[in-house]
């Protein structure tokens, strides 16, 4: 086996995943409902993607956008109480057919949760039926030998993400004061501290 050709291989197909990424008027839409969201904004997502979705909030909490990860698993035990009226959830879904995730979605409706931006891929995905706004990742071939370790999409889905939330970012004029503010410690912190003296 040629190890570093495969390992080429591999961080060209996440590269081409992102790149394939068609940027539309719906990110724009998702951007502008966060921004303006009346309530609290809160992410999900389960496995993978579950990881990708509390990064994403914690990204948006030290950029200007206080936000909430919710478990779609806990959510079934009293965690969907999280949710109230007027708020706004990023759901990320590759398949968009994970079954606590469209669980904790249409009983959240119930209660309030006023929009709901999917990430997802599949054309089929069940999320799309249940969202307002819809970001598609587009069709992705994961480089997994048995086309199932999601990798490429995960990329897909974290750079969405980051994308949102530096545009966010940008929208607020979030300045390195306040992000030095809000992430005091460790080299980040201590970097915003210097630039600010």
């Amino acid at each position: 086996m040629n190890i570093a050709g495969r390992i080429a291989d591999i961080l060209a197909a996440e590269a081409a995943a992102i790149s394939a990424i068609r940027v539309t008027s719906e990110f724009e839409r998702a951007v502008l409902a966060l921004r303006d969201c009346p309530g609290k904004v809160l992410t999900a997502g389960m496995g993978k993607a579950g990881h990708v979705a509390r990064k994403f909030a914690s990204t948006l909490c030290s950029t200007g956008t206080p936000a909430s990860y919710i478990h779609p698993g806990e959510a079934a035990h009293g965690d969907l109480g999280l949710i109230g009226p007027e708020d706004c959830i990023v759901a990320f879904s590759t398949s968009g057919k994970t079954r606590e995730v469209l669980e904790m979605l249409e009983l959240g409706r119930h209660i309030g949760l006023k929009t709901v931006i999917a990430v997802t891929s599949h054309p089929d995905s069940e999320l799309r039926t249940l969202s307002d706004i819809i970001l598609d990742m587009g069709i992705i071939e994961e480089p997994c030998p048995h086309g199932l370790t999601p990798t490429a999409s995960i990329v897909a889905m974290l750079a969405i993400s980051d994308a949102l939330a530096l545009t966010l970012m940008d929208l607020r004029g979030f300045t390195r004061h306040d992000f030095g503010l809000r992430h005091h410690g460790g080299y980040l912190g201590k970097k915003a501290r210097l630039d600010n003296e």
